[in-house]
């Protein structure tokens, strides 16, 4: 006989335990929810990620964080050239003397602001003083040709005196008028002061002053410059780009602007010209500001980026600083709100200061430029207080 026919009690529990293994193993695969359990990969994934990061605006001013739109565009697509800064033909003012003299007083010195009609000094000029007693001498003929031809006006009307002397009285108090007008046009035209010895140089233009060629006491000539005005919101930018590259560039392309301060301006290209420059044999684009605020000034030297082409274009161009590495990976902070994410993205390429994106940006994302790796930092700090 067999062990199990001996002793059929220990058979009847042995297939007991191996029935309810069995039911155990169905029922963990039934109630196990697919999907629920993460991956390796995820979960490293979830403990490597950062906390957003809360920021206020006024706490990135004070970080000098700058932010920036993701565009469409390619490195190729992008051509970068040195611009300088020149005011419009609107943007800019010359002062000078209308008269010969000496400069008796300075109201205004170099990097002043002023506003339009503002007197910027004075100049003691014997030709005022000489316009000033014409326009009195003027004035006061009116007085007394008026006088008289009131008083010809009444014998008039009382039929004591004839019409021709009327007529003779009219025709004096008009060519009276016509002398004051012409010596008072005369002197406001020269910038006779109010103290008719004296001329003013006022500024035609709001701005600020670039130029001064003044001293107290120095003897001026009239047309000589003594002042130059430039009103900041009215530039122009012209870049000098290669002729090859000029031949891409069509008017209406985008373009941004990197003042010396690393302010990022969008810009727009406003004309090519067809010809090249003798000297530095590159084509002039001009470039035109879409917005007047924070517009760099006259004589400064920028840096332009114009994207040609880049409608077809399925990656991003960022500036190169604003790829961080954490983690071993390459990231971007985005904004979302008040706050800043660690995106993870994929560089394709980098060229010049700027990187392409292959991967892991979408259009209209605002993006962390220039200092980011403050934000990095900010990170860092972070882990360590949580550890």
């Amino acid at each position: 006989m067999s062990p199990a026919t001996r002793n059929p009690r220990l058979a009847l529990i042995g297939a007991a335990l191996v029935i309810a293994a069995g039911l155990g193993f169905v029922l963990a695969r039934i109630t196990s929810a697919p999907g629920t359990t993460p991956s390796p990969q995820q979960s490293a994934a979830k403990e490597d990620a950062p906390a957003p990061l809360e920021i206020s605006d006024s706490s990135l001013t004070m970080m000098g964080i700058a932010l920036e739109t993701v565009a469409p565009g390619s490195l190729s697509a992008e051509i970068q050239a040195t611009a300088t800064v020149s005011a419009a033909l609107n943007g800019q003012a010359i002062v000078t003397a209308r008269a010969p003299g000496t400069l008796s007083r300075l109201y205004k010195r170099l990097g002043d602001q002023v506003a339009a009609g503002e007197v910027l000094a004075l100049v003691e000029s014997r030709d005022a003083a000489t316009m000033a007693a014409e326009r009195s001498a003027a004035e006061s003929k009116v007085e007394l040709a008026r006088s008289i031809f009131k008083r010809e006006q009444s014998l008039y009307d009382q039929k004591v005196t004839p019409r021709q002397d009327l007529e003779a009285a009219q025709a004096a108090l008009a060519a009276a008028e016509a002398e004051a007008a012409r010596a008072k046009a005369a002197a406001a035209a020269a910038g006779v002061a109010s103290d008719g010895r004296s001329l003013a140089l006022a500024s035609p233009i709001a701005g600020r002053i670039t130029f001064a060629n003044v001293a107290l006491g120095a003897y001026v000539e009239p047309g000589t410059e003594l002042f130059r005005v430039a009103d900041p919101r009215f530039v122009v930018i012209e870049a000098a780009v290669p002729a090859g590259d000029a031949r891409r560039i069509n008017v209406g392309d985008r373009a941004a602007v990197t003042t010396a301060a690393g302010t990022n301006l969008s810009a727009v290209v406003a004309s090519v010209t067809p010809t090249l420059n003798e000297q530095t044999r590159a084509a002039t684009v001009t470039l035109s500001l879409s917005s007047e605020q924070g517009a760099p000034t006259p004589g400064e030297i920028v840096r332009a980026r114009i994207v040609v082409g880049a409608g077809g274009n399925s990656g991003f161009v960022v500036p190169d600083e604003a790829v961080q590495t954490l983690g071993g990976r390459d990231i971007v902070f985005v904004r979302d709100g008040t706050s800043f994410r660690a995106a993870p993205v994929v560089v394709a390429a980098r060229s010049g200061g700027r990187a392409s994106i292959a991967s892991g940006l979408r259009a209209s994302d605002v993006i962390a430029t220039k200092n980011a790796f403050l934000l990095k930092a900010e990170v860092g700090k972070g882990a360590e207080e949580d550890e």
